[in-house]
């Protein structure tokens, strides 16, 4: 049976890192996949030659990722990018900054819209922190309250693998300088409570495809961008460290991981 999934994110990028190959795996299968994205990332970093339209450049790449992957849809909200620092609160009116019933809003208005049976959003912790990744969550659990979605999943990562992984990249000199293992130690989310562990190792290509479509995410000045990297990962290692998406759904028991996104609702 095909259902309709609503993929909820804060920035063009954040649907190809953390579930492009769940999201080409739900298209490939005949599912519906809606792609709802909060910000233009207009506040995010990049090189120069795209700080002049970041917005309008992010637009596109984000098109260009949803054709990668498959999806049937793609809404923006147009919500303002609260940017990133780990000292400055985020300005006035930005997504992050709003009460949770006004950037909720538009999303349960899609919801409703498209009869959605699935949600995805991210974890508490907003992934490694940022507070437009926090604010999906607390938004999006909310609009999916209002919508009465029957299935809401929080993509995220395996915090025991992400650590492992920059351990290993704290060995190598000047590689991502400014990422070290200990601040990782409350991000994304603990093994023992994920619920799915999705194998995309057959839509690697795709993701990979929806990687490259955002070329000025990749793009830095100092050349130290954690998508740039991954690029340059030979197709049998990427396929080998980015197989795997790991997703928390509330109420179902964390002791057998799930690799059926929609395991529940075929469970009903």
């Amino acid at each position: 049976m095909p259902y309709t999934l609503v993929s909820f994110h804060a920035h063009p990028d954040d649907e190809a890192l953390l579930m492009g190959g769940t999201l080409a795996r739900a298209a490939a299968e005949g599912h519906r996949v809606v792609l709802a994205v909060a910000t233009d990332g207009e506040a995010g970093a990049a090189s120069t030659e795209y700080r002049s339209n970041l917005a309008a450049h992010r637009r596109d790449e984000l098109d260009r990722s949803a054709d990668a992957l498959g999806c049937a849809r793609v809404v923006r909200f147009g919500f303002r990018d609260s940017g990133w620092s780990r000292s400055t609160a985020p300005a006035l009116g930005t997504f992050s900054a709003l009460p949770v019933i006004e950037a909720a809003a538009p999303l349960a208005e899609l919801l409703v819209e498209e009869k959605a049976d699935a949600l995805t959003v991210y974890d508490p912790a907003g992934g490694y922190g940022h507070p437009d990744h926090q604010q999906v969550h607390t938004a999006g659990l909310y609009a999916a309250r209002l919508a009465a979605t029957p299935l809401v999943l929080e993509a995220t990562i395996d915090r025991t693998m992400i650590r492992r992984l920059i351990r290993l990249v704290e060995t190598l000199p000047g590689i991502l300088p400014d990422i070290h293992a200990a601040d990782f130690a409350g991000a994304y989310t603990a093994r023992e409570y994920l619920t799915h562990r999705v194998d995309v190792r057959a839509y690697a290509d795709a993701k990979r495809r929806s990687f490259e479509a955002h070329a000025s995410q990749a793009s830095s000045d100092d050349d130290a961008r954690t998508l740039a990297l991954l690029l340059r990962l030979p197709p049998w290692l990427f396929r080998r460290i980015l197989g795997h998406e790991w997703f928390v759904e509330r109420g179902r028991s964390p002791h057998r991981l799930a690799d059926d996104l929609f395991a529940t609702l075929r469970q009903r």
